[in-house]
């Protein structure tokens, strides 16, 4: 009999990949939605929908009952304020591991936080992450647990690298300034990595950081990458901070005017100037065997094709 796995941002870039990965590994697989995803979606894996949202307990009760694992894929990297990070990234969290709880079977429950909890005061974002774990460590004889922490994670869907990719397209590299690294991974390897963990004998202990094995990249690498694929010599245009942080807060200003959350927000830029990124953690791969498959290269060759397929780009 298959093993039921419940996810959590199921539709989304990330959350779609694991429940492609989960589904084709055997699991049979529960997303909690907002409405009935397109078949399209997930055209080579069968689902069993549960419509609502994390605050309707009902839905999330349904969602959890009987599953053995629990994957909590569901988060927000853009909001308009504090208040809005922390009610979806961390009272969320909450809210899933109570109802995993209750449920009485001790599902194994996999958090898929973020590297940003590393540093919790850089942005409203990674200090909601970094309560997130909390949420879920402080319950730790309840729940059997694990916690995976990505870098940023591109790959086909991905909205938010796609400006990154226009941008190069248009000729233009914008360039943070220093000589900052920041670890990657593309979201393949990512689901890899959730359905890894859940086939564990048992929880992987701590919070687990993750990366494409190649140690970190500049900023001049990844754009010399992408270019290539895009074919093209874009201007690299280094930024100096002051003015990527003008930008930032003018731009936080007219979302918050249209009441739309901003990407580019002080966090944000603060998170960009962060010197390291770089994953440290290779517990993953020795409790599981789990390697990375895609290197830059062929992520982004394969990112470029998906979005130029999709006319993104």
């Amino acid at each position: 009999m298959a093993r039921t796995v419940a996810v959590t941002g199921a539709t989304g870039f990330i959350g779609s990949h694991v429940v492609g990965r989960l589904g084709r590994a055997g699991w049979q697989v529960r997303i909690l939605t907002r409405r009935v995803p397109a078949n399209a979606a997930f055209a080579d894996v069968s689902v069993e929908a549960v419509i609502g949202t994390l605050e309707d307990r009902a839905a999330v009760a349904h969602l959890v009952e009987g599953a053995d694992a629990i994957v909590h894929a569901a988060g927000r990297i853009k909001a308009r304020s504090h208040a809005e990070f922390f009610a979806a990234n961390a009272t969320g969290t909450r809210l899933l591991v109570e109802a995993a709880i209750a449920a009485g079977n001790r599902p194994r429950f996999v958090l898929l936080s973020s590297l940003a909890a590393r540093q919790p005061q850089i942005s409203d974002y990674a200090a909601s992450k970094l309560a997130a774990e909390g949420e879920l460590t402080r319950l730790d004889d309840d729940l059997p647990w694990s916690i995976l922490r990505p870098p940023a994670v591109y790959g086909p869907g991905d909205r938010e690298t796609l400006a990154f990719f226009r941008a190069l397209r248009m000729g233009l590299a914008i360039r943070p300034p220093g000589k900052a690294r920041l670890s990657l991974l593309h979201v393949g390897d990512l689901a890899a990595a959730v359905a890894a963990t859940l086939a564990a004998p048992a929880p992987l202990p701590g919070a687990l950081e993750l990366d494409d094995g190649h140690g970190g990249y500049g900023w001049d690498e990844m754009i010399g990458v992408a270019a290539r694929h895009l074919g093209v010599r874009p201007l690299r245009l280094p930024v100096p901070g002051l003015l990527l942080k003008g930008v930032a807060h003018l731009n936080d200003a007219l979302h918050r005017a249209t009441g739309e959350p901003a990407m580019l927000t002080p966090g944000k830029v603060r998170e960009m100037l962060h010197p390291d990124w770089t994953a440290r953690d290779g517990a993953v791969t020795a409790a599981t065997g789990w390697r990375p498959q895609v290197g830059l290269d062929q992520g982004f060759a394969e990112t470029v094709a998906w979005y130029r397929q999709q006319q993104w780009l």
